[in-house]
């Protein structure tokens, strides 16, 4: 069948010029003012709710506190803190007001802090705690941050002193500030965590985030919309993932939850019962070795991997014309009764969608969720594209895609395979960067950076970036991102980088998962041993040599992993390999590890 250069989706919803986030906000609040909106845990660990009317009193109290303290349109709003409803409330009163306001991931640097800060021009800026507190202190001897006066911690009461703050403040003042913005008038600046260099600002408006949000809304009612529909919020709300979803499922008929420790994340689930997810493939992959993992310790692995097996092959055949076969419905429903179901529970028991983007998730889990009952809708999007440009939908789906564009967007392949993007979303510039902005730009299309294909069907693949593509000395083009996505599948597995540029044949530098490295030494029958041994153990060596010999089956021979080396620490977002969205420095790793990759070769 032919393939496809470009596609496009009408838009389903239209919004008039004027129409800011406010607007969205208010028509939610109209629909259901008694009604829970979000849901939150206290200090002491209670689940409590907000109707809408509630939501509604606390955006106003907060932004009349705002103009006290002399925000004005424009003004540009610092938030660092963990993933909280005060992270939402706020996002909200910053936006009533006319202001901007600008996230900071809680892994970001003094420098970057002092960075952001310099280059947003931010004017007042939110923390979560002391920790924070520190490292905007720090920010100050490097450069302009606000001042003391203007740095309020959350964990010391700040928003009850904004709210006294503003008690003079009317509700009419507030009313009026709610509709100066436009649809094209700044809403954030997100700084991009950047894999390389310093992190750009992305500016998105109210339009880019309230399209999205209606037309995601209008295209997902099923998921969004449904009665009793509910969202676990737990990724970071700089990132523009979780900030999309906030806005879209405030706006639409959703119950948003936030919780701030993923350590709990298990907890959370069961407690607060999502109908649907959002996460990162890695929260899938980490669910599954888990379930793997605890049933090889009580001596099933057997029977879990049949289900899973079950699992997989009935979702395969739920995509062909005459659907799963009698006997595999009888085995899948045994699977289910005996293993599947347990781990639907693990995710709250009610959850029947789940949004997966930031990296591939990969046929074999997509497959996994989908006869478990979870369907994973894989998407693709940018911080510059406002999070989604397309993801694939609950009636039409093609697993292993990242779905159509969405609503009013276009995807086009350029003759080099990058990916060329159009639409309402799309952000415009970057801040104070016309040079960055004129080099992503070009007769309207946004290029990615991203490599892919669109199939007769409109269907996006993405198999890798640009700037990543290794060229071997043979002079074969590998795009290393389908072997680091399959080979991170394997439960010892933590981070693949796949190396090989101007040399003989692919290696790949792999890290271990401490966290699994202990249940998979006992069902192996060996005793705990730290990662350092753990790196040179041949039992181990030959369980990795297994899963890449695995992973070249998805390749030609000139693109498989010939040799591997294991190091002897993780790459996390602390040591600084990975970016706050959890994807891996490239270039900072083959800087570093220069010597183990030469060590490849010799």
């Amino acid at each position: 069948m032919a393939m496809l250069t470009e596609y496009h989706t009408p838009l389903l919803v239209e919004l008039e010029p004027t129409t800011n986030l406010n607007d969205l906000l208010a028509a939610r609040v109209a629909r259901t003012p008694d009604d829970p909106v979000v849901e939150f845990k206290s200090a002491t660990g209670r689940w409590m709710a907000l109707t809408g009317s509630e939501l509604d009193a606390e955006v106003i109290a907060l932004a009349k506190g705002l103009i006290a303290r002399g925000v004005v349109p424009g003004d540009r709003v610092g938030i660092m803190a963990h993933t909280s409803i005060s992270w939402a409330l706020l996002d909200w009163a910053i936006w009533a007001v006319g202001a901007v306001s600008v996230p900071m991931y809680e892994t970001s640097s003094n420098e970057q802090v002092e960075w952001i800060c310099r280059d947003a021009k931010v004017d007042l800026l939110f923390v979560g705690n002391d920790d924070f507190l520190s490292v905007v202190n720090d920010a100050r001897s490097i450069g302009p941050v606000p001042d003391a006066d203007n740095v309020l911690v959350l964990d010391q009461g700040a928003l009850d002193a904004l709210k006294l703050a503003g008690q003079d403040i009317s509700d009419e003042e507030i009313a009026r500030s709610r509709g100066l913005a436009n649809g094209d008038d700044l809403a954030t600046i997100i700084y991009t965590s950047g894999t390389t260099g310093r992190p750009k600002g992305v500016e998105l408006t109210h339009a880019n985030f309230a399209i999205l949000a209606q037309n995601a809304a209008a295209q997902f009612p099923e998921i969004v919309s449904a009665p009793g529909a509910k969202v676990l919020l737990f990724l970071p709300m700089a990132h523009v993932f979780a900030r999309f979803i906030h806005v879209l499922g405030t706006s639409a008929n959703s119950v948003v939850g936030y919780v701030s420790d993923i350590s709990t994340l298990l907890d959370d689930l069961e407690a607060f019962k999502p109908t649907w997810l959002l996460a990162v493939p890695r929260v899938f992959e980490k669910v599954y070795n888990g379930a793997d993992q605890k049933a090889s310790l009580g001596g099933k692995q057997k029977i879990f991997r049949w289900a899973a097996k079950t699992s997989i092959a009935y979702s395969r055949a739920l995509s062909t014309p005459s659907g799963p076969s009698i006997g595999l419905k009888l085995q899948h429903r045994v699977a289910d009764l005996l293993v599947l179901k347990k781990i639907r529970a693990l995710l709250g028991g009610n959850a029947k969608f789940a949004v997966s983007g930031g990296a591939a998730l990969g046929e074999r889990l997509g497959h996994f969720y989908r006869g478990l009952g979870l369907l994973v809708l894989e998407g693709y999007g940018l911080t510059e594209t406002t999070a989604p440009i397309s993801v694939n939908l609950p009636k039409n789906i093609k697993i292993g895609t990242v779905g159509r564009p969405f609503p009013g967007c276009s995807v086009r392949i350029a003759d080099d395979g990058e990916v060329l993007l159009k639409g309402p979303s799309v952000f415009s510039r970057y801040h104070n960067n016309p040079e960055a902005t004129a080099e992503v730009f070009d007769d309207g299309w946004f290029h990615s950076g991203d490599l892919g294909s669109l199939d007769e069907d409109g269907y996006i693949r993405i198999t890798g970036r640009k700037k990543e593509l290794i060229v071997t000395a043979g002079g074969k083009n590998v795009a290393p991102a389908v072997l680091e996505d399959r080979l991170r599948g394997h439960p010892l597995v933590s981070q693949c980088v796949v190396v090989g540029d101007g040399r003989p044949f692919v290696g790949a530098l792999v890290t271990l998962d401490a966290d699994a490295l202990p249940g998979w030494l006992k069902t192996h029958g060996k005793e705990d041993m730290p990662v350092a041994e753990a790196m040179t153990d041949s039992d181990v060596l030959a369980s990795l040599d297994q899963a890449i010999a695995r992973t070249n089956r998805a390749v030609s021979r000139a693109e498989s992993i010939r040799k591997f080396q294991v190091l002897g620490s993780d790459f996390t977002v602390e040591s600084g390999y990975l970016t706050p969205s959890l994807k891996v420095k490239r270039d900072l790793v083959l800087k570093d590890f220069a010597h183990e990759v030469d060590a490849i070769y010799t």
